[in-house]
């Protein structure tokens, strides 16, 4: 891990992802978890403090160990009960069907392996689950589409491994969820390239 993602990107992430438009529509979607519930990609724990309290369980996982820093206060201010490991989500080592919801907010954009994280996320479900997902993504606009592909590789860097272009719900779509709801939408006082948002619950059958 490099000085830029040990000191510099985790505080950047929390002034980014603290913002009030977007902390309202996490705490919109978060209103839907239930029982015992998995978060993909802590970041700097932002979420911790939407979660319901009527949550059976909470368990988050991140990569990125120096965002604990920031995540720990928040987990220690919560009065649930999170379970936190520093890994990534390709290779899961929970049980199947263990968790009846999996949330992942603005996660998706910056995990290597992608497609198989969603795999992992199917896996984990309990039959039934749901995974509710806010991520930002692939334009359907061209012209902003041709500068998230240009701006992708710089985007990479500076967002620790962020892509501006990936189509958020053909991703989701291409397992075996059944797709419940999801709509896109730009995100207020943000930039088109990095705000063409996706948000919805897909379930597993």
């Amino acid at each position: 891990m490099g000085w830029y993602s040990a000191k510099v990107f985790p505080r950047l992430l929390d002034w980014s992802m603290s913002r009030e438009v977007l902390v309202s529509l996490r705490k919109k979607q978060l209103s839907e978890v239930q029982g015992n519930v998995l978060e993909i990609g802590l970041g700097t724990g932002v979420n911790i403090p939407l979660y319901p309290e009527s949550l059976h369980s909470l368990t988050t996982v991140d990569k990125n160990g120096a965002l604990n820093i920031l995540a720990e206060h928040r987990i220690r201010m919560s009065p649930l009960l999170v379970e936190h490991w520093v890994l990534n989500a390709e290779q899961l080592p929970m049980a199947s069907g263990t968790f009846d919801t999996v949330v992942s907010t603005m996660t998706l954009c910056s995990i290597e392996q992608v497609s198989r994280a969603i795999q992992e996320i199917f896996r984990v479900l309990k039959a039934g689950g749901s995974f509710l997902f806010l991520e930002h993504g692939k334009s359907s606009d061209p012209k902003i589409a041709k500068w998230q592909r240009r701006l992708t590789p710089i985007s990479r860097i500076l967002g620790d491994g962020c892509h501006l272009d990936r189509d958020i719900g053909g991703l989701i779509q291409k397992e075996r969820f059944n797709m419940e709801s999801m709509h896109t939408f730009p995100l207020e006082q943000t930039p088109a390239v990095v705000g063409c948002m996706y948000q919805g619950i897909a379930r597993k059958p």
